[in-house]
């Protein structure tokens, strides 16, 4: 049976030293951007108690009004100028950037039909438009076609509705989508390699550990670096590869950077150490 006092990771350890379980080790500690949520202080949306009379002192002895927030100014259906793209821009460009001819051709991250969408930004103007107010207002729309692990760019000029421009690129690997962070945990979840993980998280939670939707994800992409993978992995960079920083929501994270997951050959490997 197996000891699960080594393995749990609710356990305080002295000094620098980290309890391990197998592969996957879950940390007790908080890690930037993302606090657990056992941590102590006072986080963002909760109040804190304030001492009788604080308020009155502070106010000359009168009471302070409960504090007031107002809502947001509602956006506009189009921009100006170098605004942001608008939720209603953001849907535009997208849906006229995907073609029926790239939506027919493409693939996602998890096979079905179209190129993965990545996201969509203002375009920057033209030399000749720079300070103009009444410049085009156009957007960069970018897609990873896993059928041929190509970045895709379709500029859209958000006034005539048209595409003005394609570019198309190997090699090159922006950020990770929320969709292939998914992928990637379902992924792995799927693989043998995973079993640690899982294993950590039936630990941690009393539950079995079956959806990438039980974990809060965050993930960089992985390139390969002569020597330093085993050879499955040799292709990391020009294929998708990411690696994974898993956390257990409502508990701590994972240690799961010896694992990468190969979205383009849908693999997973360990890394040499």
């Amino acid at each position: 049976m197996r000891n699960i006092v080594h393995r749990h990771l609710g356990k305080m350890v002295a000094g620098t030293a980290i309890a391990m379980a197998g592969t996957a080790v879950m940390v007790a500690v908080t890690l930037p951007g993302t606090a657990g949520a056992e941590d102590g202080g006072t986080r963002a949306g909760q109040s804190v108690p304030q001492a009788a009379g604080a308020g009155e002192a502070a106010a000359g002895g009168r009471a302070v009004a409960p504090g007031v927030v107002e809502a947001a100014p509602a956006e506009g259906r189009q921009g100006e100028g170098r605004d942001p793209l608008t939720d209603d821009e953001l849907e535009r460009a997208e849906r006229i950037a995907l073609s029926r001819q790239l939506f027919r051709s493409g693939e996602s991250v998890d096979g079905d039909r179209g190129p993965q969408p990545l996201g969509a930004d203002l375009a920057e103007p033209e030399a000749d438009e720079a300070g103009r107010p009444d410049a085009p207002r156009r957007a960069d729309v970018t897609f990873y076609d896993y059928r041929d692990d190509t970045l895709v760019t379709r500029t859209v000029d958000l006034g005539t509705g048209k595409v003005v421009a394609t570019g198309t690129q190997h090699g090159v690997q922006p950020p990770l989508s929320r969709a292939e962070k998914a992928e990637a945990a379902g992924l792995l979840i799927a693989d043998p390699l995973g079993s640690d993980l899982k294993a950590d998280y039936q630990d941690a939670t009393g539950k079995a550990l079956s959806s990438p939707d039980q974990l809060q994800l965050s993930g960089a992409v992985y390139r390969a670096a002569p020597g330093a993978q085993p050879a499955v992995l040799d292709q990391c960079g020009e294929h998708r590869c990411v690696r994974l920083f898993p956390k257990i929501k409502n508990g701590p994270w994972v240690d799961a950077r010896q694992l990468v997951i190969d979205l383009s050959a849908r693999k997973v490997a360990r890394l040499d150490r």
